[in-house]
């Protein structure tokens, strides 16, 4: 069985000799399509192969891959992304799944490790994901009787680790192509308008999500559940930022009047943050950490609102201190070291 590696780059100098520093030798085949670097991306996929090609950026992450895969000559296409690491024991890995893959199966799937340290807009460290292809699949027939062309494809799932080492959250690039993608068809398909929510929610600022409001109000009037609640948290965000304390108390009372979500519950407290009302701030936050669950973003039952009690017991017992109220240093004293333990031992989930 042989392998090409198919990767679209942009000015990746900083993370491509690392990725295919570890890959390198489990391929027989790279290849590397930029999209238009300025950096010395080239010059470094150059040490590696001589199958580098330019495409012209079109805002479509999808056209840049289908053109990568184009030019694969191997039985399966690896398809990393430059920012991704094997270790040496996922590397054996690797080399034990080459050698002893049926060729039967269609796709490959690994898990995708993103460690702690490295923020992105995911909601677990650990997930599977589809990274090896079968370049060129074979149809079978398939039923003893009433025989039928197999269509669903062989998914094996392996054991194969790659441990995800950006840079830095990349959610905002990508605004651009939601945008432009929603003006040229007038919506998104639910998983697309599922990231967008979530970038926004995670990483964008008070313009972004001015851009977005069409996008938000269009998700809260949709009639769905579960999306109208995207549309909730992502306005709720949006009129906080804004000040437009009026528009915040609408959304957030709709989230409240049926199933609050996490998210929208940390909004709230963030409001009450800023107002200086740390006990309804904290409130607020327990019902995020330990009431409600969360639509887009784990954190906010996590490391954002544990972080938000942290921070409200602080105030308030910096309050008790310079009103020498004895009793609610006590009270607010415990409540704290309660909410750093707390926060100390949460983890993003596996």
């Amino acid at each position: 069985m042989t392998i090409s590696l198919c990767m679209i780059v942009k000015n990746e100098e900083n993370v491509l000799g690392r990725c295919l520093d570890t890959v390198a030798d489990l391929m027989d085949e790279i290849i590397i399509v930029d999209t238009g670097s300025t950096d010395a991306t080239k010059e470094i996929a150059a040490k590696y192969t001589d199958k580098i090609y330019d495409f012209e950026w079109v805002n479509d992450f999808s056209a840049a891959r289908n053109f990568s895969f184009e030019k694969a000559t191997c039985d399966y296409i690896y398809a990393p992304d430059a920012d991704e690491v094997l270790d040496e024991v996922n590397r054996e890995r690797f080399k034990a799944l080459k050698e002893n893959l049926l060729p039967e199966v269609d796709i490959v799937q690994m898990h995708y490790i993103t460690a702690s340290e490295n923020e992105t807009v995911l909601n677990s460290v650990k997930e599977l994901r589809p990274k090896l292809f079968k370049r060129l699949r074979t149809f079978t027939w398939v039923d003893p009787v009433h025989e039928i062309v197999r269509l669903d494809p062989i998914v094996f799932d392996s054991d194969v680790e790659i441990l995800h080492m950006p840079e830095g959250v990349h959610g905002k690039r990508d605004f651009g192509i939601f945008i432009r993608t929603l003006e040229k068809e007038g919506t998104l398909s639910k998983r697309l308008a599922n990231m967008y929510a979530r970038e926004l929610l995670k990483t964008g600022d008070l313009s972004d999500l001015e851009n977005a409001e069409g996008f938000a109000r269009m998700l809260f009037e949709s009639g769905k559940a579960e999306e109208s609640k995207w549309g909730e948290a992502l306005l709720a965000k949006l009129y906080r930022l804004s000040e437009n304390d009026y528009e915040f108390m609408k959304i957030a009372l709709c989230d409240v009047a049926t199933t609050p979500s996490s998210e929208t519950c940390c909004e709230i407290g963030h409001f009450y943050l800023g107002k200086g009302d740390y006990s309804e701030a904290a409130m607020w936050y327990q019902n995020a950490a330990y009431e409600t669950d969360p639509v887009l973003d784990i954190h906010s039952k996590g490391s954002i609102s544990l972080g938000g009690i942290v921070e409200c017991y602080e105030k308030l017992l910096a309050m008790a201190n310079e009103s020498d109220d004895v009793g609610a240093q006590i009270a607010y004293e415990g409540a704290l070291e309660d909410a750093k333990i707390a926060l100390d031992s949460w983890e993003v989930p596996m």
